[in-house]
C-alpha cells in the first residue's frame, strides 16, 4: 500500500493558531505532510518568506512527518506531483472560504485529477482568526498573542 502524502499551501503571513491547528490535525491523517509557503511577489508581506519558513520549521521541528518548504513560481498541482503528494489539504473557516477554495478545486481537478482535496473545518474558537486581521492588528500596534503562536510574536518583535 502506498503512503498517503498531504500538502497544505498558503502564504502563512503570519502563521496563525488556526493554521497551526489545521496543520497539526492534517499531520495525523497522512504519512507525510508538506506545508508549502506560496508567495505573491506583488504583495509586501509582514514577514519575509524565509522568516515564515523558519517559523514553521521551528514550530514543527519535533514532528518528523511535517516538512515546510518555499514554493518557486509553480502551480500547486505541479509541486504536488513533484513531491508525490496524494492529497491537497485546505482549511475552511466559513462558507466564504468554501466558495473561494471551490474555485481552486475546479481547476486543480482538471489539471490533476489524481489529486484529492481534503477540507478540514476550523474549530469554532478559531474560525474568526485570519492572517489579514492579524496583519491589521499589527499595523495598529495591538496585541496579537491570542491569535498566533508565541514564535510568530517573537519573530515580529525581532523586526
Amino acid at each position: 500500500m502506498s503512503d498517503k502524502i498531504g500538502m497544505i499551501t498558503g502564504s502563512f503571513d503570519p502563521i496563525t493558531n488556526g493554521h497551526l491547528d489545521i496543520i497539526e490535525r492534517a499531520s495525523g491523517l497522512f504519512d507525510k505532510l508538506y506545508v508549502g509557503i506560496f508567495t505573491n511577489p506583488n504583495k509586501k508581506g509582514l514577514l519575509s518568506p524565509e522568516q515564515r519558513l523558519a517559523v514553521l520549521e521551528d514550530l514543527f521541528a519535533k514532528e518528523d512527518k511535517v516538512e515546510a518548504f518555499l514554493a518557486k513560481n509553480e502551480l500547486v498541482v505541479d509541486v504536488a506531483h513533484r513531491l508525490g503528494v496524494t492529497h491537497l489539504v485546505r482549511g475552511l473557516r466559513n462558507a466564504t472560504d468554501l466558495e473561494y477554495e471551490s474555485s481552486f478545486d475546479f481547476y486543480n481537478r482538471r489539471l490533476a485529477p489524481d489529486l484529492e482535496t481534503v477540507y478540514l473545518i476550523a474549530k469554532p474558537e478559531l474560525k474568526f482568526v485570519s492572517s489579514s486581521q492579524v496583519r491589521e492588528l499589527v499595523q495598529f500596534g495591538q496585541d496579537i498573542n491570542p491569535y498566533v503562536p508565541l514564535r510568530v510574536s517573537q519573530e515580529l518583535d525581532s523586526k
